[in-house]
């Protein structure tokens, strides 16, 4: 019985990958040749080269330290099953960031969001999930270390579309990252709430700090944060699972960028998300150590009766 529960569950993890990694392969080749991508080719190889190593290079010390066989080896698309997720992660950070001609801080990028899986984790329904989002993480570090990078300009996304197909672009990405989100992440509350609370967050702002409320909601326009609602804030690894666990981490994810915003602080989404994470995972941190405590207490309970 638990086979057939377990099973299905990877299984969706899986495809839900596979898709997200078709898609997020797509855009990036059309954003080169069609949609006007102003970095240079050479950002997403060298992204893709950092996360591809760094993942496999942790999972063979990894292997090591607990004496299995790596995980990237066996047959069939082993090895490419296993490399999804860094595939997904460097495309994300060569596609997000703006670093002008420099590479260095796309290959840090990349380097940083794989080893965040491995260094920050946190134990949690019987196993050890990593707490940040691998690409939102490599950003805001990356953010920070190199003070003159910066995020991908929103209108690159559509900037050589016209017509018709400059909304057509932004309706795949809402279809598709719903489907995705309905059937495989089920991450729907989430992004519901993240949607509704960010519009709360702005009128908030409006009335207290006297901002404009619809230039607020500019952001909403375009297609960088729709990637970002879709694919990025919704990720089923970092993200609460219950309803009211993803409706607590949307609307923590608008205060959060609110907050920012407010004391004028820039890539709010970024760095908003990175603290969201943050604190979810003190939180589990805590959780987890408490349970091990009531654990031992109980059992030291047990083993006394028994001594007397």
């Amino acid at each position: 019985m638990a086979e057939q529960t377990t099973k299905p569950q990877k299984d969706i993890r899986l495809a839900a990958l596979r898709r997200f990694a078709t898609a997020i392969t797509l855009l990036n080749v059309l954003g080169h040749a069609v949609l006007g991508f102003e970095q240079s080719l050479a950002q997403p190889l060298i992204a893709l080269l950092a996360t591809y190593s760094t993942e496999i290079l942790l999972e063979v010390l990894e292997s090591r330290r607990l004496g299995r066989k790596p995980r990237f080896l066996g047959p069939g698309t082993t090895c490419i099953d296993f490399l999804l997720s860094a595939h997904i992660t460097g495309l994300a950070v060569a596609m997000l960031l703006y670093a002008n001609d420099r590479l260095l801080p796309i290959a840090f990028a990349g380097v940083v969001a794989i080893a965040s899986k491995h260094l920050f984790r946190v134990g949690t329904n019987g196993a050890r999930r990593h707490v940040f989002n691998p690409s939102n993480l490599g950003i805001t570090a990356t953010l920070l270390a190199f003070p003159w990078v910066g995020i991908a300009q929103p209108y690159m996304f559509t900037e050589n579309l016209r017509g018709g197909w400059a909304w057509f672009l932004p309706a795949i990405i809402v279809c598709s990252g719903s489907f995705l989100n309905g059937v495989f992440t089920r991450k729907i509350p989430l992004i519901l709430t993240w949607l509704g609370a960010f519009v709360l967050q702005a009128a908030v702002r409006h009335f207290v700090f006297g901002n404009l409320f619809l230039p607020s909601l500019n952001p909403m326009t375009g297609v960088a944060f729709l990637l970002f609602t879709f694919y990025m804030v919704t990720d089923p690894a970092t993200t609460p699972t219950t309803v009211r666990g993803q409706m607590g981490f949307g609307a923590a994810m608008a205060a959060a960028y609110g907050t920012l915003m407010a004391f004028h602080i820039v890539f709010g989404l970024f760095f908003g998300l990175s603290l969201v994470c943050a604190s979810r995972g003190a939180l589990l941190y805590v959780k987890s150590l408490a349970a091990q405590r009531a654990e031992a207490r109980q059992r030291l309970e047990v083993r006394m009766p028994a001594e007397a």
